[in-house]
């Protein structure tokens, strides 16, 4: 079993870097390990496409969801699974498999996955001319949040998306936009659009809080036009998925979106940058090998 450890040193506060040694024992107990220091997004693209196109068994990322983005459109539709370690500042899509958020005990768990040969396909958005993504495409406000919150260096962690969000509040605006599914056209006027293939996103929020990621379809999540003190009201209910009750919340089940109108918006998926709308996305039923996640052990 060959098994490639691409390694992001300045994720996390260089939290990776500290632990690296421990990680790679634990992947040596059970696989033969190459290890790859990558810095900077080119060097990373190229780290994680050389283990796919080398037919490596296991690809491994530690880092956050910049990470484990870039390796998503490696191993998408190839018989490289993915093991990811969080070691980020979202880890979204560790979240969603069920990995143990300590980067030591998620190194544990990934060596104990493949070991045992557990593995699991789940689903992957695939956004047209542009790539694939893992768990939410956003437009509109939370996409603004997750643009400032990227170019924020302090505070760390949760608060950062925290701080974001309230920055982006003093110019909320709800936009146009047609929203066209296999099951019809809805043209709203909307704050923010959330397209989950997995349901959490920003650190931890579950936007689309029934997504599943095998079932084939997209649960999309959005929010209308509300003033601002009423949005401030629905952001609590975040946290705990419970805005999805609030009236101005609307919520489909779709295997393809096409998001339309002249709005300007960018999309981000995965927390990185993707396309301007208009875009159109098709859920890829089982397009990754998983072989990371606690729960599916």
């Amino acid at each position: 079993m060959r098994c490639v450890l691409v390694i992001n040193p300045a994720a996390g506060g260089g939290l990776s870097a500290k632990v690296v040694g421990e990680l790679t024992d634990h992947l040596r107990a059970v696989c033969e390990v190459r290890t790859v220091i990558a810095t900077g997004t080119s060097g990373t693209e190229s780290a994680v496409r050389r283990a796919v196109e080398d037919q490596a068994d296991v690809l491994t990322v530690v880092g956050g969801d910049g990470i484990a983005h870039l390796a998503v459109q490696a191993c998408a539709e190839s018989s490289t699974s993915l093991a990811i370690i969080p070691a980020g500042t979202g880890n979204d899509l560790a979240r969603s498999l069920g990995i143990p958020r300590e980067p030591v005990a998620a190194a544990r768990a990934a060596a104990k996955a493949i070991s045992a040969g557990a593995r699991r396909r789940i689903d992957l958005g695939k956004i047209a001319g542009t790539g694939w993504f893992a768990t939410v495409l956003c437009a509109g406000f939370d996409a603004k949040v997750n643009a400032r919150a990227n170019r924020m260096r302090w505070p760390r962690g949760q608060r950062r998306y925290d701080f974001a969000l309230l920055r982006e509040l003093l110019g909320l605006r709800a936009r146009p936009v047609r929203l066209e599914t296999e099951r019809g056209v809805l043209d709203v006027e909307a704050t923010l659009i959330a397209v989950g293939n997995t349901g959490w996103y920003g650190g931890g929020i579950p936007i689309c809080p029934d997504a599943l990621d095998d079932d084939g379809l997209f649960d999309v999540t959005v929010v209308g036009r509300v003033p601002r003190r009423e949005l401030v009201r629905i952001l609590p209910r975040l946290r705990t998925g419970r805005h999805v009750d609030h009236p101005a919340v609307t919520t489909l089940r779709a295997k393809s979106v096409r998001l339309g109108g002249e709005n300007g918006w960018l999309a981000y998926a995965d927390g990185e940058p993707q396309a301007r709308l208009p875009l159109t996305i098709r859920c890829t039923p089982g397009a990754l090998s998983v072989a990371c996640g606690a729960k599916h052990l």
